[in-house]
């Protein structure tokens, strides 16, 4: 669970940084085209509420901790700056115990493309560094349809992607989306999937 402050801070959406190393470029696309559907006024007042939790890292740098589809998506549609809310001022740890502090706290997802974890110094520097897990964007697929509920679970989608990923082939999510999210939900509701976070409980 993340808490934050009472700090709020205007930020430009190239000065923040990822914890995570993957995206799903499809969900991605999807809130492209929310945000593009939107007129101005309608964005600017979506903007004005949109609430990114961070925390400052050992530079001086903001590291957000969550909504990073909605980051790479805003940045894809020229937006400018974000408000950003404070969760921990961490500037004054070394850059090895920041990252030990976030790993600690289920605050960085150091896993690429392929569901592996990575060392710490392969973390993107950048939102545009980011990899594509199609898996992730299966998983929130399969979450929109119903396929499983929302909870606090750090990472819940990448838990579903990894799920996903270990049960339907490449290939098959590449040629026949439509088959893989059919497999995705009969995969989600059944029994083998009742250890993971927001199982519906339908076999």
């Amino acid at each position: 669970m993340i808490s934050i402050g009472s700090t709020l801070v205007e930020v430009k959406l190239g000065q923040l940084r990822p914890t995570q190393m993957t995206v799903g470029f499809g969900e991605v696309e999807r809130k492209r085209r929310s945000w593009a559907k939107l007129g101005a006024h309608a964005r600017r007042e979506a903007m004005r509420q949109a609430l990114f939790p961070a925390v400052r890292g050992p530079d001086k740098t903001f590291y957000i901790l969550d909504h990073h589809h909605t980051a790479v998506a805003l940045l894809r549609e020229k937006s400018d700056s974000v408000q950003v809310g404070v969760v921990k001022d961490l500037c004054a740890l070394k850059p090895r115990d920041f990252w030990i502090f976030l790993d600690h706290c289920s605050w960085v997802h150091p896993y690429d493309a392929n569901g592996e974890r990575r060392p710490f110094k392969d973390m993107p520097k950048s939102f545009e560094d980011l990899a594509d897990d199609p898996y992730r964007s299966l998983a929130g697929d399969v979450r929109d349809a119903g396929g499983f509920a929302k909870s606090d679970a750090p990472f819940l989608d990448f838990l579903w992607a990894n799920h996903l990923r270990a049960s339907i082939p490449r290939k098959k999510l590449e040629r026949a989306p439509k088959q893989a999210l059919a497999d995705g939900l009969a995969l989600a509701r059944s029994k083998k999937s009742a250890y993971l976070p927001g199982w519906p409980g339908k076999s």
